[in-house]
């Protein structure tokens, strides 16, 4: 979900670059036809279509990134294959879900969440070497590029959450000092 944040442009280029295929979310025509650019397999515009449908029809999903929660949850469960994950990483829709448990438990599904700021330096570290030895190659080849979609200087942060709140971004938007 939220194939156009900067997180969503990223983890696209990075799950092909892994050999997945992708199917991401997005709203509006122009964000779609933007993550389908970026090598989206498969693009919902949730606008206009379900999420679950579309995923179903493309034989479901076995792990969903998701950065929007809320209402997002159940959809997401009903387009998980069996044994499938939903990874929390943010709650831009909402922090609370409702949660079938009949049906978690018939899927064999896993729901879980991550976020790196409560993590120890020692973690954090771990990671970033794990990210430079997997990711870095694909940099180098240039399967990923971050994108940015702005820049503002720090002293116009204001702006920039402004920018962000528009929604038409695409890509990071970046702060520079």
């Amino acid at each position: 979900h939220g194939a156009t944040s900067g997180i969503g442009t990223t983890a696209i280029q990075m799950a092909k670059a892994a050999g997945a295929k992708v199917i991401a979310t997005a709203r509006g025509a122009g964000k779609a036809a933007e993550a389908k650019a970026l090598g989206a397999d498969v693009v919902v515009d949730t606008t206009a279509e379900d999420f679950a449908e579309v995923a179903k029809r493309e034989g479901g999903v076995d792990v969903i990134l998701d950065m929007v929660g809320g209402d997002y949850f159940a959809k997401g469960l009903d387009a998980l294959k069996t044994g499938g994950r939903i990874v929390f990483i943010a709650s831009l829709g909402g922090g609370e879900v409702a949660l079938p448990i009949g049906k978690l438990m018939m899927k064999r599904a896993t729901v879980t969440g991550s976020t790196l700021r409560p993590r120890s330096l020692d973690e954090k570290a771990r990671l970033a070497a794990a990210v430079e030895a997997t990711v870095w190659p694909w940099i180098e080849a240039g399967k990923l590029r971050p994108r940015i979609d702005a820049t503002f200087p720090l002293a116009e942060a204001g702006k920039a959450h402004a920018h962000l709140e528009g929604g038409a971004h695409v890509g990071k938007v970046m702060l520079t000092a």
